[in-house]
């Protein structure tokens, strides 16, 4: 079987974990905070502070923001459901927006459609790994006191204009979930420029304590803790945070293995009329944690039919990316006129994309696309 995506993990992790079993302190601790340090300093944020999910990384941004009931948060539908949710979590109304079919993001234009006079914030999810254009959209909602999170879920080793995804804004959400470009098996981590929200975060992630287990532990006298708002068990585990020390690492080759595969999907797909795939944009560098096509309407095979095709010669495949208001909890958005991401719940879809796979792998996986494409109309399979 060629999966979509095979976390690439080695001897390295397992030391590393096997060292912070041995430590006995296996809770947020140390390592956390070193993991912390790292990435933010590795994407120039000045605070990182990590979390279960970059989900939960979401509904704290949209916490220390203010944003409630009576707000409106604008989001891409073309994401993981996760997005649309964070903001009810907060018991705002998510209002979905349409992308951009070469990039699969949110622009300027396509959130303008849809400001209103209650927009509090808009979450940008760099889609893929393709990063959004960040400097259009803080022109558009900067002056409007509109608050722009990065929802970078996929986007870690991606870039902006020279600069990691990462540090441009000053809330900024990943993911270590094994479909990321690196993972810690769950979890997640909230970057910001903000002193004040920074700790109030951390204050938040463990049940709204005015001080850390790691802090307690180092006191030399009694000192009661008191529990300042309510809170969020949110916690990384130091275990988790070995790991994705030892990840971090491994990030700049993991991206460049990536890019040099994408590369050779490209090569292929060039000479097959109609089909648009995932590609830099012109102000920056995707990382390729999807590699996304986009079926042309003439194409001898539907999406569907293709990904079946794929499975039964032992490939796995993905629907592009989900539409979030045709699911059941948006049933009342579905009339929404999102015509490119409809398009691309349709007809797009993620090709295998992950460290140790080979250009044998690659081939089989083209194979079946170039035998699809020469299929006559309305035929699915040879």
């Amino acid at each position: 079987m060629i999966p979509i995506m095979r976390p690439w993990l080695g001897s390295e992790e397992g030391a590393a974990a096997a060292e912070v079993i041995s430590s006995g302190w296996i809770a947020q601790g140390p390592r956390v905070e070193r993991f912390e340090h790292a990435l933010a300093a590795r994407v120039g944020a000045s605070d990182g502070i990590a979390v279960t999910s970059c989900t939960t990384a979401l509904h704290l941004a949209l916490i220390v923001l203010g944003v409630g009931p009576a707000d409106e948060v604008i989001v891409p539908s073309l994401s993981f459901i996760a997005t649309a949710n964070a903001a009810r979590y907060v018991a705002a109304t998510p209002v979905f927006a349409d992308v951009e079919i070469d990039t699969l993001n949110l622009s300027a234009r396509t959130i303008e459609r849809v400001l209103t006079p209650a927009t509090r914030a808009v979450i940008l999810v760099h889609q893929g790994g393709t990063p959004a254009d960040l400097d259009e959209i803080h022109r558009l909602c900067d002056p409007r006191g509109i608050a722009v999170i990065e929802d970078a879920a996929c986007a870690i080793g991606a870039t902006y204009k020279g600069r990691p995804i990462g540090g441009h804004s000053d809330l900024v959400a990943f993911s270590f979930h094994p479909r990321k470009v690196i993972t810690t098996g769950e979890g997640g981590m909230l970057m910001t420029s903000n002193p004040d929200w920074a700790e109030r975060l951390r204050r938040l992630r463990e049940h709204g304590m005015n001080m850390s287990a790691a802090a307690r532990h180092s006191l030399t006298s009694v000192t009661i803790e008191q529990y300042l708002e309510t809170g969020y068990n949110y916690r990384m585990t130091d275990i988790q945070a070995a790991v994705g020390l030892v990840q971090l690492g491994r990030l700049d080759e993991i991206v460049a293995r990536r890019r040099r595969l994408a590369e050779r999907y490209g090569s292929f797909l060039d000479d097959i009329p109609g089909i648009a795939f995932a590609k830099d944009p012109a102000y920056g560098t995707t990382n390729y944690q999807s590699f996304w096509l986009i079926l042309p309407e003439e194409f001898p095979v539907t999406r569907n039919d293709l990904m079946a095709r794929m499975l039964e010669r032992g490939i796995s495949t993905r629907r592009g990316i989900m539409a979030a208001h045709l699911e059941p909890p948006y049933a009342t958005s579905a009339s929404l006129d999102l015509p490119v991401t409809e398009r691309l719940d349709r007809q797009a879809v993620l090709l295998p994309l992950y460290h140790e796979m080979t250009e044998e792998d690659q081939d089989g996986v083209m194979a079946v696309i170039q035998d699809s494409a020469r299929l006559a109309p309305g035929r699915t399979s040879t």
